[in-house]
């Protein structure tokens, strides 16, 4: 039986690696959680800037948090689903 699209896309990210910098949840430190691969590519700035766009976003309410544009670029190739 085939997959539907959506099961695949799931079960392809399921195979990378997501986490927070520091391993712990993001609930709990506000970081930015990312395939690892990203994490490693990102500079320790760029990394502390995402994270600090996603804390401010999540004190005001929201679920979701764009990355600044110059880090969704650098990210997007780690995020692909194949």
């Amino acid at each position: 039986m085939t997959l539907a699209k959506s099961q695949r896309s799931l079960r392809a990210w399921t195979k990378q690696k997501w986490r927070t910098k520091s391993g712990k949840k993001s609930l709990e430190t506000g970081e930015r959680y990312l395939p690892e691969k990203a994490i490693k590519a990102l500079s320790a700035s760029e990394y502390a800037a995402t994270s600090k766009k996603k804390r401010e976003d999540t004190k005001k309410g929201k679920q979701f948090s764009k990355q600044p544009e110059k880090t969704a670029r650098k990210v997007r190739q780690y995020r692909k689903v194949t």
